[in-house]
């Protein structure tokens, strides 16, 4: 079972929090976080990556970047990270936290899910719907028990 997850990208101000709120959207009672490899330490989020979000009834206002430590990863029952690099990155730091390490798009392609930093609106919206359907497909997958 499922009680906490961490979501990772690199910066922490675009994807990750994205993601994290759209999990905590769709799996209440289910603790969820997210941290960067290379965090914008104490940053909000994108104004690019906010407009998006609120354009879709998503709200990442407060959120404030932090960095992935092992202990954070430790603490999580299951860490989700944007693309394939930052899985091997979380392996070179934390080997124990290799097998609890999964691509937040594993069920909708595997391929991991570009960095929209500084990039347009469009790629914003693109990204913004990639995340939304891993996120939607990690629910149905968690609520069935996988």
């Amino acid at each position: 079972m499922i009680h906490s997850i961490l979501v990772v990208c690199v910066g922490n101000i675009c994807r990750s929090p994205t993601g994290e709120r759209m999990l905590r959207a769709v799996l209440p009672g289910v603790d969820i976080h997210s941290a960067g490899i290379a965090a914008l330490v104490g940053h909000a989020a994108d104004e690019t990556t906010r407009a998006v979000a609120a354009e879709h009834g998503l709200d990442v206002d407060g959120h404030v970047a932090r960095q992935f430590t092992p202990e954070l990863g430790k603490a999580a029952d299951l860490i989700l990270v944007m693309e394939p690099g930052h899985r091997r990155e979380i392996a070179r730091r934390a080997p124990e936290l290799a097998g609890r390490t999964m691509l937040f798009d594993h069920w909708t392609g595997g391929h991991g899910i570009p960095d929209p930093h500084r990039q347009s609106h469009v790629v914003h919206e693109e990204v913004h719907a990639l995340i939304a359907a891993a996120a939607n497909a990690w629910a149905r997958r968690l609520a069935a028990g996988e």
